[in-house]
C-alpha cells in the first residue's frame, strides 16, 4: 500500500480549480497501481484562509494548528502530491513543506516552482538559454507605464489566467494595470503576440524527459485563451497540433530547455506561440490543470498513456528520487 497526502484547494483564487483537479486525481489514483502496491489517498484542503481540512471538516481551529495538524498527516505518509495552482501551492510552498517533513513531493521542488510561478523570472531564464519570449517590462504600482500599442498585462505570479487583460487602447490600460494589481504587485505589460498558441507538456522520466503531443488551442476571434474561455468550454483544443517536422522539432526542443532550465521535476506544461519569428514562450506550469478533461493528461492520453496510469507514474517517480 502507497499512502498519497493530495492536497487541494488553496489560498488564492485558483481555490476551485485547484478543487476540481484534486477531486479528479484523488478518483483516478484509487484505480492506480504501482509495481503491484495499491494506492490510498488521503485528501487534505487548504481552505480560502488558509486553515487546513480533512474529510470536510478543519483539523484544527485555528490556521496555525490546523498546519500543524496537516503536517503530521502528512508525515504518515509516504508521499506528497500538490494539486494547489497559484500562489501557495504551485510557488514551491508545498514542495518546501514535504521537505522540511522528510516526505518526497510529486513534482518540481521549490526552486523550480518558484522561479516558473514567477513569469518575469521565467523570462530570463527562457532567454538565457535561447528561448524567445515577448517583448516586455516588468512594472510596481507608482511606475508610469507609457502606451506603446496594443498590449497583454498580466500579474507577475497569478495563474489561470486571473488579471489578465488584453489592451488596445490607451484608456484600457489604466484599468487593466489596476485589474493586475489587485492580485500581485508585480505586473508585467507584454507586447500583443500575433500566432498560433499551442502547448506541449514535458514529462520528467527515468530515461529523461518524454514529451506529450502538442496541442493546440483555438480562441474567439480577437480575444485572449482567459480564464472565462479556459472554463466555460468555449475553447477549442486539437490534438496533436498539425505542426512540420521543422516546427515539431523547435518546439521540442525549447520546451526541454525550459524545463531543465527551471529544474523542473514531474510534468510541466509549457505554452508557446508560433508566430513569423519562431517559437516564443508564454509560460510554464508546473501544477497544471490535473482533470482528465484538462490539457496535460488530455495531451498523453493522445499518446496512449491513461490518465490513472499517468498520475501513478508522476508518484512513483518521487518515490523514486
Amino acid at each position: 500500500m502507497i499512502r498519497v497526502a493530495l492536497v487541494g484547494g488553496g489560498a488564492n483564487c485558483e481555490h476551485e480549480v485547484s478543487l476540481a483537479s484534486a477531486h479528479s486525481v484523488a478518483k483516478a489514483l484509487t484505480t492506480a497501481h504501482i509495481g503491484g502496491a495499491r494506492i490510498e489517498v488521503l485528501p487534505l484542503t487548504i481552505a480560502p484562509d488558509g486553515t487546513w481540512w480533512a474529510e470536510g471538516m478543519p483539523l484544527a481551529a485555528s490556521r496555525h494548528a490546523s498546519l500543524a495538524a496537516a503536517v503530521t498527516l502528512i508525515g504518515g505518509c509516504d508521499v506528497l502530491m500538490p494539486m494547489v495552482h497559484g500562489p501557495h501551492g504551485e510557488d514551491g510552498t508545498l514542495p518546501a513543506l514535504a521537505d522540511l517533513a522528510g516526505v518526497p513531493c510529486v513534482g518540481s521542488a521549490l526552486g523550480a516552482g518558484a522561479l516558473a510561478m514567477d513569469k518575469w523570472t521565467t523570462k530570463l531564464v527562457a532567454e538565457a538559454v535561447g528561448v524567445a519570449t515577448a517583448a516586455g517590462r516588468l512594472v510596481r504600482p507608482d511606475d508610469v507605464v507609457p502606451w506603446t500599442g496594443p498590449v497583454v498585462v498580466k500579474p507577475v505570479a497569478a495563474g489561470s489566467s486571473h488579471g489578465v487583460t488584453l489592451v488596445r487602447t490607451a484608456a484600457e490600460l489604466g484599468p487593466a494595470l489596476a485589474h493586475a494589481f489587485a492580485l500581485d504587485d508585480r505586473v508585467l505589460v507584454e507586447e500583443l503576440l500575433v500566432g498560433r498558441e499551442i502547448d506541449i507538456a514535458v514529462l520528467a522520466g527515468r530515461e529523461g524527459p518524454r514529451l506529450s503531443p502538442p496541442l493546440e488551442i483555438s480562441v474567439r476571434a480577437g480575444t485572449l485563451f482567459d480564464t472565462g474561455q479556459k472554463y466555460d468550454g468555449s475553447a477549442g483544443f486539437l490534438i496533436p497540433a498539425p505542426l512540420d517536422e521543422v516546427d515539431l522539432k523547435g518546439l521540442r526542443e525549447a520546451a526541454t530547455a525550459v524545463f531543465e532550465a527551471l529544474g523542473c521535476a514531474g510534468v510541466a506544461r509549457v505554452d508557446f506561440f508560433l508566430t513569423e519569428r519562431g517559437w516564443v514562450l508564454n509560460e510554464v506550469n508546473t501544477v497544471p490543470g490535473m482533470t482528465e478533461h484538462s490539457q496535460v493528461p488530455r495531451m498523453f492520453a493522445a499518446a496512449g498513456h491513461p490518465y490513472p496510469d499517468l498520475l501513478a507514474e508522476l508518484v512513483a517517480a518521487a518515490l523514486t528520487q
